[in-house]
């Protein structure tokens, strides 16, 4: 049966919980069947070596790596998920901006289906990916279709007022702090269980076939098909008719050539920011499990158990904390102290050598970006004019994907060159310069 965009009732400022409520859960359905592939990465490039052999592209691209870390099994595997990683964050980066200026022009709800249906075809598309080319198919289709989070974000700012930005950024960033705990379990646990006749030592009979990671994939699918019955029936409009196309019209795949577009103060500086703080927090991220392996012997369970630990503190934070304090010190402030929690913590697991002092530093980590993330996210919408809210809020996505497509590769190159301990020394001389610009931008009501 066809969707029906039908006139909806355009929710009021007096009733963003409905549409909190929506998006929430749009948002952590959308994480959790984009992040089941996380843990797979590893066991994904031994079954497609294993299938295409040493002479394909896989094998030349798998030999390389092994050069690149000395043979290192463990570096080969991550460098291969950096990778992969690094594609589909490129893609975003491209296509964020992209939909989130299109969701100004038709509105939030159909940009949301659209996006959420080439999400589903890619993940069709795993389910049936008897080769490596399928498989890169299937991400490059899913780079390109992950627009929702800017769109959602987008629609919390047409239903929130300014005073309240924050808290509704920081219910998004809760959303996707427990997505990210949900679908990796989901992922790991589902790795167990095979198609009847579906083996890891056998090789497909075409490059479209059932494959030992066709039942994560169909996890995957059963969610994305989940969230656009959940869209279709529930998720309003939240752009009204009047207030559609009225900013600018820059349809330029370039997001910083989108960005200067948006000439509001304020909005540069902090996208800019944003691009710089994540790139350093994703290049120790990127190494966390490598650190807890190499030096506390951590295994697979006991390295979820930190991402666990991680996502719960922030999921907390950001769905409690955020929105208390965000009224009271306002998002300048509050991101402020957020960026500077985060350096001792980056120090603290640099010189860690005990599970205490790693989960010490963790908890740092994980309390300071809880705060800065919802928090700027919510100054790029506050000094970005009404009608251009999801350009802007695609442009600001588009920042962070580029910074995740970058900085593992950078605290890559810096573990292995360096030591285990540079990424985070390095990141939290990186941070010095973001906490310097948050406290140059301008106030929002001056904007």
């Amino acid at each position: 049966m066809p969707f029906r965009f039908v006139p909806l009732n355009y929710p009021s400022m007096k009733q963003p919980p409905r549409v909190l409520g929506v998006v929430f859960l749009t948002v952590f359905l959308d994480i959790v069947g984009f992040s089941v592939l996380f843990p797979l990465f590893p066991a994904l490039l031994d079954h497609y070596l294993a299938v295409e052999g040493s002479a394909s592209s896989l094998g030349q691209l798998a030999a390389w790596l092994r050069e690149m870390a000395a043979g290192d099994s463990m570096a080969v595997h991550a460098l291969f998920g950096g990778i992969l990683g690094s594609l589909y964050g490129i893609l975003q980066f491209v296509f964020s901006t992209l939909w989130g200026g299109m969701s100004d022009r038709i509105g939030r709800r159909p940009v949301l289906l659209m996006t959420l249906t080439g999400t589903v075809l890619s993940y069709v598309l795993w389910v049936f990916a008897g080769s490596f080319s399928i498989l890169i198919a299937a991400r490059i289709l899913g780079g390109a279709m992950a627009g929702n989070i800017s769109t959602a974000s987008a629609a919390v700012a047409d239903t929130t007022t300014p005073k309240d930005r924050a808290k509704g950024m920081g219910m998004v960033g809760m959303a996707i702090g427990l997505g990210f705990i949900l679908g990796p379990a989901i992922g790991g646990l589902s790795s167990f269980i095979h198609l009847p006749g579906v083996d890891s030592g056998i090789a497909p009979d075409s490059v479209f076939s059932l494959n030992p990671f066709s039942i994560p994939a169909l996890a995957s699918l059963a969610l994305g098909i989940l969230n656009i019955i959940w869209v279709a029936l529930k998720f309003p409009e939240t752009l009204p008719p009047e207030k559609r196309g009225l900013g600018v019209d820059q349809r330029s795949l370039n997001p910083f050539a989108r960005l200067r577009t948006l000439d509001a103060p304020g909005i540069l500086a902090t996208n800019l920011l944003y691009l710089t703080f994540l790139t350093a927090f994703s290049a120790s991220e990127f190494s966390l499990t490598f650190l807890a392996a190499e030096r506390l012997d951590y295994t697979p369970r006991e390295l979820t158990g930190i991402f666990v630990f991680v996502g719960l503190i922030i999921a907390v934070v950001q769905g409690g904390f955020v929105r208390r304090l965000a009224p009271k010190y306002g998002e300048r402030k509050l991101a402020t102290i957020g960026l500077a929690t985060i350096v001792p913590g980056l120090i603290w697991i640099a010189s860690a050598q005990t599970s205490s002092a790693l989960y010490s530093g963790l908890a740092f980590l994980a309390v300071g970006s809880a705060l800065a993330m919802p928090c700027l996210s919510a100054l790029v919408s506050r000094y970005a004019p009404t009608e251009n809210q999801g350009l802007a809020m695609g442009t600001f996505r588009s920042m962070g994907s580029l910074a995740r497509a970058f900085g593992p590769l950078f605290g890559a190159v810096l573990y292995w060159q360096l030591g285990s301990q540079a990424p985070y020394y390095a990141s939290a001389i990186i941070l010095v310069i973001p906490i310097w610009v948050t406290l140059r931008l301008p106030s929002p009501q001056d904007a």
